[in-house]
């Protein structure tokens, strides 16, 4: 006799029913539905997503040896995620895997933070990338323009320097280049 769907299976239908102007996850068994991202959100994530992809996905002026993806669903047990960009080292993920959801947590996550989420990214979801064992995770807030860099390392996140406004960087794992921070909250 089987007890019928589980509980993630049904939030997960629900999700799958949301219109397509909301992002649905599934943190902790719950639902959370939230507005599609703003224009400055999608702005920079956008353009991190390209000023990391030449040198670290195509290996053009950088070292190559990444898979970056945009807003790809994770499903890491329980939990439906869709950060606003995420990292696998290649030799973790030699080929894409099929479908919709990735099941192996990525060795980098960016959250760009809004206003109505950063809490539950804060608090629950990076919960979730530390359970996973995500080494690395970024937090870019397009408001005050800063970029929190956070290593994984013997139990807790360590927050490494916190980078603000126009900033030339170096942030983990993607040190080997320099990130220009004006770049992101650019018009």
């Amino acid at each position: 006799m089987t007890d019928g769907p589980s509980r993630r299976d049904a939030l997960y239908a629900e999700l799958e029913k949301l219109p397509p102007n909301v992002v649905g996850e599934i943190v902790g068994g719950e639902l959370y539905v939230s507005p599609r991202p703003a224009i400055r959100h999608a702005r920079a994530s956008t353009r991190l997503g390209i000023v990391l992809g030449g040198p670290f996905d195509f290996g053009m002026g950088g070292p190559g040896g990444w898979v970056l993806l945009d807003e790809p669903e994770l499903h890491l047990e329980e939990d439906v995620l869709v950060p606003d960009l995420a990292g696998w080292r290649r030799e973790r993920m030699p080929e894409l895997p099929e479908g919709v959801g990735i099941r192996l947590a990525p060795d980098w996550v960016c959250k760009v933070l809004s206003p109505s989420t950063a809490a539950l990214d804060r608090a629950r979801k990076m919960g979730v990338y530390a359970r996973e064992g995500v080494r690395h995770l970024w937090l870019v807030d397009p408001s005050p323009r800063t970029l929190e860099v956070y290593r994984w390392e013997q139990g807790h996140w360590r927050v490494l320097p916190v980078h603000v406004d126009q900033a030339r960087v170096r942030a983990e794992p993607f040190e080997a280049v320099e990130l220009e921070l004006g770049a992101l909250w650019e018009r």
